[in-house]
This record gives structure tokens, sequence and C-alpha cells, in this order.
């Protein structure tokens, strides 16, 4: 098999790309542009992991009060969700990998299906917590195949602006799904949620059924078994440049989910603002996110390498995190000293994230992308899953603690990415 590390032969080099800007880019699998139900398939999918840990999070004390538990022990079923889509990244990628992308995609939403139903009808947390893990495994398979495509079909600027179509669904999901599941509260029961979720995986496994064909070809799969999957694995974390992007990705999604999980008690509980006066700011940065992800992909990536957009959208993360810090300490202008720095942190992740995607699977060939994806999204959920808790420490919300936690991880990511990412490094990474 060769090595993960060697670049692709029949596009437009990842190298070239991080060097110039790349005008032309083909499809990596000669493949035309696809439509619009394509897109809108693999960015449902994409979103269906996000979707899975955050569209129940406002029934947490109905869930507790309802099957008689205490609140500590129902968060046990958020974790566990994070934790089953981390692992399973690892299990359905390198599956992709070796029989193709359908299969596993299709078997991983009917799994998703089934533990929705359980879900839906558990009689009590412990089998509960056990459904939600399989439900985060299952639902991952979405998420991991769904960038392998992507990588299948396209390199470079192409790829970076399929993935921007892609965001432009799945972007929102992890920022709106606490948003959907306080409106469903108000209609439904927290079963109710679950049997929403329960819908939305029979949905896509039709969808996904009907719209998305292989892209993986027989004769290009990897062949090799848990053994070479394993040392497929040391070989892309051993590759510094896909380590570190990697790594800047995890830390970027730590940021995401640091604010996700530390905004609503700040805001409502340290400057006093309604619940609809949250949802506001919650969605305008919402927005922040989606319009900055399709300004990178269809008009800066055409423009500047991906080097200089990675580099700016770093920077502009740090001095949002540093304003934030020093808005929330030294200068207390309250909600209007707290708000707008997190407008640009959200705007500049719109940058960041699919930056990094479409570098690190730039990086491998096809037929190991689902194991590159697979660790890219454990590794990103894996630092959601820390990160997240970090910005409520102490059982007090604190506008200075989040502040801290945006701030700290933009910082290691823009550390990580000069250390591991240099442009030779970038360069003998995809010349082998």
């Amino acid at each position: 098999m060769p090595g993960p590390t060697v670049g692709p032969t029949d596009d437009t080099s990842t190298a070239a790309a991080t060097t110039a800007p790349a005008s032309v880019a083909a499809p990596a699998t000669g493949q035309s542009r696809p439509g619009w139900a394509v897109i809108a398939a693999l960015g449902g999918l994409t979103a269906l992991g996000p979707l899975t840990t955050d569209l129940y999070l406002p029934g947490l004390p109905a869930i507790a009060d309802d099957l008689v538990a205490q609140p500590a022990a129902v968060q046990l079923t958020l974790t566990f969700s994070m934790f089953g889509v981390a692992a399973g990244q690892l299990l359905f990628g390198p599956l992709s990998d070796r029989y193709g992308r359908r299969v596993p995609l299709l078997a991983g939403l009917v799994l998703y299906t089934l533990s929705s139903v359980v879900c839906v009808f558990a009689p009590n947390l412990a089998v509960l917590i056990a459904a939600r893990f399989v439900q985060g495994a299952a639902g991952s398979a979405g998420l991991v195949i769904g960038r392998a495509v992507s990588r299948d079909r396209f390199q470079g600027v192409a790829l970076l602006r399929f993935l921007a179509s892609i965001a432009l669904i799945s972007g929102l999901a992890p920022i709106l799904a606490p948003i959907i599941g306080a409106q469903l509260m108000r209609f439904t029961s927290w079963r109710g949620t679950f049997g929403v979720l329960t819908a939305l995986g029979l949905l896509l496994t039709l969808v996904s059924f009907g719209v998305l064909r292989e892209t993986l070809p027989p004769e290009t799969r990897d062949r090799g078994g848990v053994g070479a999957t394993l040392r497929t694995m040391g070989r892309l974390l051993g590759n510094l440049p896909f380590l570190g992007l990697a790594l800047t990705s995890s830390l970027a999604f730590g940021a995401l989910f640091g604010y996700i999980s530390g905004s609503s008690t700040v805001l409502q509980h340290v400057y006093q603002v309604s619940p609809q006066t949250y949802s506001l700011l919650f969605g305008l940065n919402s927005f922040a996110i989606v319009v900055m992800t399709q300004v990178n992909g269809r008009v800066l990536a055409p423009r500047f390498t991906q080097r200089v957009l990675m580099l700016g959208s770093l920077a502009a993360a740090v001095a949002a995190g540093v304003a934030l810090v020093l808005l929330t300490t030294v200068w207390d202008f309250g909600l209007a000293g707290f708000c707008p720095p997190l407008f640009v942190m959200m705007g500049s992740l719109g940058v960041l994230l699919p930056n990094t995607a479409a570098q690190a699977l730039g990086l491998v060939e096809p037929q190991v992308a689902g194991t590159a994806s697979a660790l890219l999204g454990t590794g990103n959920f894996l630092c959601a899953a820390v990160v997240a808790p970090l910005s409520s420490l102490g059982g007090q919300p604190s506008a200075v603690l989040l502040a801290l936690v945006v701030l700290v991880c933009g910082v290691l990511a823009t550390v990580v990415y000069l250390a591991l990412c240099r442009p030779e490094r970038m360069r003998a990474a995809v010349g082998g």
C-alpha cells in the first residue's frame, strides 16, 4: 500500500496550494461538479454528529426529573455521546477505506436510527447512556465518510470550495442545535427530541441510498487489515504537517465548543440578557461562521494561498481572544465589550476550520482519506469534550473564564501550526 504521506498525482498538488493561489483545480477523480442534492446530503451527514450531541441539551433537566437521576449523572449522556462520536470515526473511517464509502455509511445510518429509537423508549438512565454512546458512534459515520467522499472527488481549491458548500449546512449544526432543541421542548418532551433524531436518521438513510454513489472504486481501496490500519494511522500521525493540522483543527474546535458550552450561562446569568436576546446573539455568531465559510471558499481561496488564510484566521482568532480577555478584566464594557470579540472569533473559525481540513486531507491519497478524516474528527471531538467543561469550572458562570478558554485555544493552535506546518515541511510531506 502506498504511504499515506504521499500526495495524489492526478491533480494540482497540495504543496502548490499552500504556496500559490490555485485558479484551476479539477475534481480529483474527474467527476463533474456535484449537484445540490449531493451537497445537501453530505451537509446533512456531516451535521449529524453535532446535532446528536447538542439537540437534546435543553431537555437535560427534564431527563433528570423523568428518570429520577442526579443532574451530574444525566450529563453522562452528553459525555458518552461525544466519546461515541470520537470513537466511531476511528471505526468507520478505516472501514470506508477498505469496503468503500457507501456500505459503511448506510450501515452506520441504520444503526443510528435504531439506537435513536432505543433513546426514545429508554426506561432508565443506564440504558439511555448506553444508547447515546452507540448513537454518537453510528452518527459519526456520516461525519467521517462525508469528508472522505469530498476528498475522493476534489483536491486543492476545488476541495476547499466543496467543503465550503457543505459547511453552509453542517457549519450551523453545533451552533443552532441547542436553539432548535429549546423550541422542540416547547411542543414535546425530551423523548420527542430523540424522536426527531430518529426521523432525521431515517431520512438521511433514504436520501443517502438514493443520492450518493460510491466514490472509492474497488481497485483503489486499502486491502490491509487491522494491523495495516494501525500502521497507516501511525504514519499519518508521524507526518508532522498532518499532525500539526489535526491539532490546529482540534484546538479551533475546542474554542468553538468552549463558546457553545459557556455562552448561555454567561450571557443570561452574568449579563442578564433574556432568552430571546441570547438566541439573537447566538444567531449572529452562527451567521458569522457561515458567511465567512462561504467568503473563504468563494472569494478568499482563489486569491490567497492556504497558508496566508491559515495565518490570517489564526491571527484574527488570537486578537479576538486577547480583546475578549481585556474587555472582561481590565476594561469592563459589559455586554458591549463581550459580544464583538466573540463575533470576530466565530468568523475566524469559519475560515480556519475548512482550511485545516482541506490542507490535511490534501496531504493523503484517496484510499486512506477515510482514516485521515477519522483522525481529524476524533481529535476535534475529544478536544471539545475536554474543553467544553472548562468554561464553567467552579460551578459559577464566568465571562473571564470563557475568554481565557477561547484565548488559550487560539494561542495553542497558532503555536502548533507555526511549529509543525512550515512551508518546507508541507512540500516534503506531499513530495514523499
